[in-house]
Formats: C-alpha cells, sequence, structure tokens
C-alpha cells in the first residue's frame, strides 16, 4: 500500500555532518540494510562527488537488493557557466548509478547573488538544466530547495520561481529546506501551505533542529500538505542536529494516523535507534523520546500507583508499540507501590499488607538521604530487599583490606590485600592494578572465585564516581556506582562513603554478592 508520508532517511549524508560523526563504507553498509529491513522508503548514501568513500558505497549498494527502499545519490545543480553534459558533478552523479537523485539547489536570493555570485536568471537555469539532464537519463529526480523558507520570506516571487523551475524540469518532489533551522512552526506550515496550492508536483519537507523545534516543523510541513519528510536517525546532523525520525515516524502513525513505514516495524523503533548510535559510536540518549531507557520511567509514588492501576493514566502510548518498556524507579520519593512493582521485577513476590515492605520503603527513603542511589543499582536494591525479607545471609565478608601505592622511576603500582570470610573459611589474597580500586577488584575476585568459580564469568563494566558535597574539600562524600555482568546479565551496585576506596569496596562487594543471589 503506497504511504501517505514517504521517509527519506539521509543519516548517511546529511547524519554524518555532524560532530563526532564518522562512518565507515561497512557502516554505511550496515545501517542502510537495517533501515531497508524497517521499511523506509529511501535512504541517500552520500555525495559521490565529494570523497572516495562515498562512491564506494554505492559501488557496493548497487550489487545488493533492497526489499524496501530506493537508494539515492545527493549532489548540487549544474555549476555557474558550466554547460551541465560537461560538468564532472553530472558524470559523478551517473557513475554513483543508483535508481534516485537528489540535487540541491539555491532558493534564497542572498545565496545566489552573495555566495554563487549568480544572475538570478542563470540560477533557474542550473535548476532545470541539471533535473532535465538526469531524468534524460531515466533518473527520477527529488528537488532540495535550500533556504526555502528564509529565500520565501525575502522574496516570494523569486522562491517560487526556483521551486517553478524544478517541477517544469521533471522534479518528482520538490523538497522545501529549512536549512538553517531558524523557523518556526506557523511559518512552516504557511509557507508550506503556499506551495501546495502552486505546485502540480508532490511537496516535502526538510528541517533542522537549531530552535529545538526540528520534529515540529516537520510535522507542520505534513499538515500543510507534504507528504515526504526527510531527516536522520537519532537527529544526527549539522550544527544541532536534523528532524529525528526516531520521533516522527510514531508520530505519523500514532498522533497523526498517517501511514508511513509499515506497521510492523513500529516495535522495532528502539532497537533501530540504539543501533545507528551503537554503529556510530555514540552513547544512547535516555530521555530520547519515545525509545530512550526514561522514555516511560516513573518515579513519584503517586504516577506508579495510578499506572499500576491504569498505565495510560501517565503514559501517552504502550511502550511495547514502540519497543520500549516501564521502568519503576526507586528513590526517595517512592511509595510503597514503586517498591512492589520494582521487588516483582527483580523476582519477589511481595504483598501490600506485608510489614516488610514498609520496612524496606524507609530503608530506601533513609539511605538515599545518605547519599545511596538505586535508580542504576538495581543489584544493590536486590539484596537490600532480600536482606529485609531475611531471605538469606550474605555469602561471605570482607574482614579486612590494605590498598597502598608505590612508585619507582618508570611507574607508579599499586597493590591491594583483603582477608575474606566465606563460612569457616578464610582467603587471604594480594593483587596489583592499573589504580587502586583495580588492585582492590582482583584481589576481591581472586579469594572469592575460589569457593565461587562462577564469579570467573562476573567482570566490571562501567565505573563512575560522583561527588556529593563538593563544598567540604577533600572531605567530600562519594558515591561510586559500578555496572558489572556475567555475559548473560548486567546490573549496577552503588557505595557511599567519605572515603572512595571504601565506596568503591562497598559496590564490588554488592557486585559480587548479587551475582551469587538467586531469584
Amino acid at each position: 500500500m503506497k504511504p501517505q508520508v514517504e521517509i527519506y532517511d539521509t543519516t548517511l549524508r546529511d547524519g554524518s555532518q555532524g560532530e563526532g560523526i564518522n562512518f565507515s563504507v561497512a557502516d554505511k553498509l550496515r545501517i542502510a540494510e537495517k533501515l531497508d529491513g524497517f521499511g523506509v522508503h529511501y535512504i541517500e548514501g552520500g555525495w559521490p562527488g565529494s570523497n572516495p568513500k562515498d562512491l564506494e558505497f554505492f559501488q557496493q549498494a548497487a550489487r545488493r537488493n533492497w526489499k524496501n527502499a530506493r537508494i539515492a545519490a545527493f549532489s548540487m545543480t549544474r555549476r555557474k557557466g558550466v554547460a551541465v553534459e560537461s560538468d564532472e558533478l553530472m558524470q559523478q552523479i551517473l557513475d554513483a548509478g543508483t535508481p534516485v537523485v537528489t540535487i540541491v539547489g539555491k532558493t534564497w536570493l542572498l545565496h545566489v547573488t552573495e555566495v554563487l555570485r549568480a544572475k538570478p536568471d542563470e540560477n533557474l537555469a542550473m535548476i532545470g538544466d541539471t533535473i532535465r539532464f538526469l531524468k534524460d537519463h531515466g533518473k527520477t529526480v527529488i528537488y532540495d530547495a535550500e533556504h526555502s523558507f528564509d529565500g520565501y520570506k525575502d522574496e516570494p516571487e523569486y522562491a517560487l520561481a526556483t521551486w517553478q523551475a524544478a517541477e517544469k524540469a521533471g522534479a518528482e518532489c520538490v523538497v522545501l529546506c529549512d536549512t538553517n533551522g531558524g523557523c518556526l512552526p506557523e511559518e512552516i506550515a504557511r509557507i508550506t501551505a503556499f506551495a501546495k496550492g502552486k505546485l502540480n508536483t508532490r511537496i516535502g519537507i526538510h528541517t533542522h533542529d537549531d530552535c529545538g523545534v526540528g520534529v515540529a516543523n516537520a510535522l507542520a510541513g505534513i499538515t500543510a500538505g507534504a507528504t515526504q519528510v526527510q531527516g536522520t536517525i537519532n537527529g544526527y546532523g549539522e550544527r544541532t542536529g536534523n528532524c529525528n525520525l526516531i520521533s516522527v515516524i510514531p508520530l505519523l502513525h500514532f498522533k497523526m494516523k498517517k501511514s508511513g513505514v509499515p506497521a510492523g516495524s513500529l516495535p522495532k523503533l528502539k532497537e533501530l535507534s540504539e543501533f545507528v548510535d551503537e554503529i556510530a559510536n555514540m552513547r544512547h540518549n535516555p530521555r530520547q523520546p519515545w525509545v530512550g531507557q526514561t522514555a516511560f520511567a516513573h518515579k513519584g509514588g503517586m504516577h506508579v500507583h495510578a499506572i499500576d492501576r491504569v498505565s495510560r493514566s501517565y503514559e501517552h502510548i504502550q511502550p511495547e508499540a514502540i519497543g520500549n518498556s516501564r521502568r519503576v524507579l526507586v528513590s526517595d520519593m517512592s511509595g510503597r507501590t514503586n517498591i512492589l512493582m520494582k521487588a516483582a521485577e527483580l523476582g519477589f513476590k511481595l504483598k501490600p499488607d506485608m510489614p516488610e515492605v514498609k520496612a524496606v520503603t524507609a530503608r530506601v527513603k533513609e539511605l538515599e538521604g545518605q547519599g545511596y542511589e538505586y535508580e542504576a543499582a538495581e543489584g544493590s536494591l536486590a539484596l537490600l530487599i532480600s536482606q529485609e525479607l531475611k531471605h538469606r545471609e550474605p555469602s561471605f565478608a570482607v574482614e579486612t583490606y590494605h590498598v597502598s601505592m608505590r612508585r619507582d622511576t618508570r611507574e607508579t603500582i599499586c597493590e591491594a590485600t583483603v582477608r575474606v570470610r566465606v563460612g569457616k573459611t578464610v582467603h587471604h589474597e594480594v593483587a596489583e592494578g592499573d589504580g587502586p580500586v583495580n588492585a582492590l577488584d582482583g584481589a576481591l575476585r581472586s579469594a572469592l572465585v575460589k569457593s565461587f568459580p562462577q564469579l570467573k564469568q562476573v567482570t566490571l563494566t562501567d565505573y563512575k564516581v560522583r561527588i556529593l558535597n563538593s563544598d567540604t574539600g577533600t572531605a567530600a562524600k562519594t558515591r561510586v556506582l559500578i555496572e558489572s555482568s556475567d555475559g548473560r546479565r548486567e546490573w549496577g551496585t552503588v557505595g557511599v562513603d567519605e572515603n572512595i576506596i571504601e565506596a568503591s569496596l562497598q559496590a564490588l562487594v554488592d557486585s559480587m554478592e548479587y551475582a551469587l543471589l538467586k531469584k
């Protein structure tokens, strides 16, 4: 079924212009395959005239079968004073071998006269000549009208003339671009509606997020008649980024009731977002709408109590619909419902009238007041609940430890000694490390694996330190958060103390203890 709004992805071209984004050819192919499987309609692979890497991408892409998407190559109109058939840019775009070509041209008279240093009529000829040339070579041509909105606000008659030149030459879609990202939704809607009334070809919308309204502007354009939306996964792009397709796609389907990608793809939205972040080596934004880790996280006791009864009372959509999940956070703001729901998530069977529930709630509030935080330390929380329920005694106890550092002429050597009791058995171990915490981790691990060989699989994957009361200087209280994994699951643990080594040991001990805890 033909979509009401086509999704045009430019992550591999416009998105790669964002600071810190650098895709290899293999990266681009993997992302393109993921987008194709998701049901995106167009994938803009790059600019074949800008670098050898993009040309190689198109060569490899031409040898693959694409199920849903059409691959597009990007370029600009012919150069000033150069015949279109003699312009090397045109030959490069033909060499890319893509069925779709997207051409960018000038709409804003300021750019025509001051940047291109061309006459207004020559710019119109550059647009028309380029599109006709590519059409004669059998290409589907999409025309990106750069600075459409700024150009229209300055010289509306000339902006319209550029759009009409593209339409007359045979462009299948004229895409209105808010290139500087400085317009508001009302302006986007008004100018898009004007263009819609003057053109017979399809209208597209391409927005940037410089004012934080990139997605809102795209929706305004669609409401005014645009049937193609251009953007990037996770909003990658120049300056503050492009319109974020991860937000636009579910908004079209769930809020605007317009068909875009196949409905069956929507539960894979979070997976797509995280996949592209992983390939780009970017940390996933936990607060990203729809797909972020906190998008459906509930902390306030009143909120949690409500969603436990009716989830839509504090959620605009079922998180599973876009591949996300509900999370209940535990903190000093928690009520008993938070504890009950979180305990169930961790594998404990509690009932509301159990006195232990009140005890756990009070203990969490007390410890959070001391600086502990359990939102990302579910391992420590599980141990706290287990302790209050008296389900088990600790598996081991650290009786003594010592950490020292010495420096020779070449390096600093850190050494840790621990004495651990497991039942009636005492293990005494020494280890060196890159720092005091690394040495302590090594010594503790060496001692424990003698009694618990399964701990060989546990690795420390992240270590974070937060100073809680910096106004006290070197006597400040420190919170240490450790993330661990055994290859099958991941968990966080927390420790707090004025001594960073003691806080680290608390978190390390909890990490090992949680690894031994059975649900």
